[in-house]
């Protein structure tokens, strides 16, 4: 037996209500029955990579979560400025606040092998409170971020980009280069970036193990194309699979949707991508919150 999931609906009316539902034979996408059915609350938090709502200014972004139903929020800079350390730390208590946990912080990038480029972005993260940062090393700076990082006593999860990416296209090209380092050098795994670069989510998910810090959920109807971006659930991107992966991993972080199209208005494609994800982990058995 397989279970298929169809997207419709799921916008209108409890999402898992509709999942229960959506068990229906003209879908595309089907994963395997799970050999023992699971129960109880989903490992899974889903969360959101501020990059998706790039347009929109900080209270728009609580506003959006908040109608998401998460409190998990990968914070990209436009959303929390580098500016004083109080005011950052101003800025990160107004999320909290709102009852918005900052997971992560990025993508920052680290290109120039300099002291002083580095430790003011390590001071930011410090103030936010935030404990990961999704990092866009070069091989070259690669040893000075590992000494920040373990001075600072902050995770770096090096985020995968795709086959245009010189320096990390694949996250096991980012596990490579950190498997002999400090534990607190990891991998932020991007499944639309990590498939066009030939690799196998699933397994790489396995493989990354516990330097697996954070992942990037987006979907694609062409798993080679970039541009072929849609909702999740509307592609050809192993949801479930990815779920069952991580959760036989144990995997304590979170599942950040990154909707990268649409924009001037993402929220319709993201409200669909949150349905169908938390209508998979329905029919894996679980509960989900929202």
């Amino acid at each position: 037996m397989n279970y298929i999931w169809n997207r419709r609906g799921f916008l209108r009316g409890s999402a898992l209500a509709t999942a229960a539902a959506c068990l229906t034979s003209d879908s595309s996408i089907a994963y395997a029955e799970p050999k023992s059915k699971a129960s109880g609350p989903s490992p899974i938090r889903l969360g959101v990579a501020s990059y998706s709502l790039r347009k929109f200014k900080p209270e728009q972004v609580i506003a959006d979560l908040k109608q998401l139903r998460t409190p998990y929020l990968n914070v990209k800079d436009v959303h929390l400025p580098m500016g004083t350390l109080e005011e950052v730390k101003a800025a990160a208590a107004r999320y909290r606040d709102a009852g918005i946990t900052l997971t992560a912080a990025g993508t920052i990038y680290f290109t120039k092998d300099e002291d002083a480029d580095m430790r003011p972005k390590f001071e930011y993260v410090k103030a936010a409170g935030i404990p990961i940062i999704v990092a866009g090393p070069t091989r070259e700076t690669l040893a000075r971020v590992e000494k920040f990082a373990k001075e600072y006593d902050v995770k770096i999860a090096i985020h995968n980009h795709g086959p245009e990416d010189k320096q990390f296209p694949s996250p096991l090209d980012s596990l490579k280069a950190v498997k002999n380092m400090d534990p607190r050098m990891g991998v932020c795994l991007d499944v639309g970036h990590a498939e066009r670069a030939g690799a196998n989510v699933v397994d790489a998910i396995a493989e990354c193990g516990p330097r697996l810090f954070d992942l990037h959920m987006k979907d694609l109807s062409d798993l080679k194309v970039k541009e072929s971006q849609v909702a999740v659930g509307e592609g050809k991107m192993p949801v479930g699979g990815i779920f069952e992966a991580l959760i036989k991993l144990n995997y304590k972080g979170c599942v950040d949707l990154e909707y990268e199209i649409h924009e001037d208005d993402p929220m319709p494609g993201m409200l669909e991508s949150f349905a169908y994800m938390r209508g998979v982990l329905v029919g894996m058995g679980y509960t989900v919150e929202g």
